[in-house]
């Protein structure tokens, strides 16, 4: 089991920035690419952007492309989401999401992940 919590969330202005944070906890960070995730209310939950084991390459939903990076510290077990010029319609519940070895499917897709987190809440305001 990975156990995986969120933080660093809240409130921001437009135009505003946030860094969220994800640490792990349980078994070995580096065997699992890690991914992250938004759902806004009313919305499925929608691919953000997903970093490989060693943090060498990193994709990104086109939305967030040039705003937002996402990197990992395998050492401390984190995974982290920059985020910059942010908008009101990035208001969300953003969660990061751990993938195994073994699993089949694209990084893109929810179903890839075998673990989660609680979430965090970001609102942009206007």
């Amino acid at each position: 089991q990975v156990q995986l919590v969120e933080s660093g969330g809240g409130l921001v202005q437009a135009g505003g920035s946030l860094r969220l944070s994800c640490t792990a906890s349980g078994r070995t960070f580096s065997n699992y690419a890690m991914g992250w995730f938004r759902q806004a209310p009313g919305k499925e939950r929608d691919f953000i952007a997903t970093i490989t084991r060693s943090g060498g390459s990193t994709n990104y939903v086109d939305s967030v492309k040039g705003r937002f990076t996402i990197s990992r510290d395998n050492a401390k077990n984190t995974v982290y989401l920059q985020m910059n010029s942010l908008k009101p319609e990035d208001t969300a519940v953003y969660y990061c999401a751990a993938a195994g070895y073994y699993g089949s499917g694209s990084y893109y897709s929810e179903r890839r992940y075998d673990y989660w987190g609680q979430g965090t809440q970001v609102t942009v305001s206007s």
